[in-house]
């Protein structure tokens, strides 16, 4: 629609799309669809947004709990990020992955709306430790630009930019992107949306940072393992998952400035 005159917009997803990295479960989180939104809402004071993405959700999962919903919701835009958490599994299947997003792809673009999505960023670049996923991320993103080209949907192409590796864009988890990371993906939407206001400057590099030694860069490897790497794999083996318990921050359209009731978490980690 030209000038962003969309008037509902729903947001499907993980972790990413909900927003984690970007504010915290007490202030409440912001994230890339939210700050979308805003943008949208700057150019049409009359959209209504909603956001069914929950964190730890595989793109089977986002397929099977969100899909439905959104059709319901009528919308004329959404945006459609999920994979990440397939990537990082053992099992991973690059072909099925691709299908499940593939599927929501064509359902939403046959009832009306104009989709979104993202490709990824090289994680090795982000976390060396995740070297061996590089060639998960470069199939993928293959897939999803195909996929994408059969039902029309719009690509921002944040995974071709060297910014999109530059650690300040991302968390010290390394898996959810910063606030400065959100506004990115935001500007990167905006732009392949040809929203007005929006340019290329999200694909610009920050200004340079003093490089750590080999030995620093060693020891912050082995705090990031502990901290976040190995909790993580201890959630694979026990079969949970971060969003155990939790349900979408902003399930119904609503206006902007409307605030929605907080998610549904029934106590299980969310770590």
């Amino acid at each position: 629609m030209p000038n962003g005159e969309y008037l509902r917009y729903v947001a499907l997803g993980d972790s990413q799309t909900e927003g984690i990295g970007d504010g915290d479960d007490t202030v409440g989180l912001r994230g890339f669809a939210d700050r979308l939104a805003e943008h949208l809402a700057a150019l049409n004071p009359g959209l209504r947004y909603a956001n069914l993405a929950v964190r730890g959700r595989v793109a089977a999962q986002v397929r099977a709990e969100q899909l439905g919903p959104a059709l319901a919701m009528r919308p004329d835009l959404a945006t459609v990020v999920a994979g990440v958490n397939d990537l990082l599994r053992p099992r991973f299947d690059a072909a099925e992955v691709a299908g499940h997003l593939e599927e929501m792809f064509a359902a939403l673009t046959a009832a009306g709306a104009h989709v979104v999505t993202l490709t990824f960023p090289d994680v090795g670049k982000i976390a060396p430790l995740a070297r061996p996923v590089r060639s998960r991320v470069i199939d993928l993103n293959t897939r999803i630009r195909a996929a994408a080209a059969r039902h029309g949907v719009t690509v921002a192409e944040a995974g071709r930019h060297a910014v999109a590796t530059d650690p300040r864009l991302w968390t010290a988890d390394r898996l959810h992107a910063s606030p400065l990371g959100h506004e990115r993906i935001a500007a990167a939407l905006a732009q392949a949306l040809h929203l007005s206001g929006s340019d290329d400057a999200w694909t610009l590099p920050l200004p340079p940072q003093a490089v750590p030694s080999g030995r620093q860069a060693a020891g912050a490897e082995l705090r990031w393992a502990a901290s976040f790497l190995g909790p993580w794999l201890g959630r694979r083996l026990r079969g949970r998952s971060s969003g155990d318990g939790r349900t979408a921050k902003r399930p119904q359209l609503l206006p902007l400035s409307a605030t929605p009731d907080p998610p549904v978490d029934a106590g299980r980690p969310t770590a």
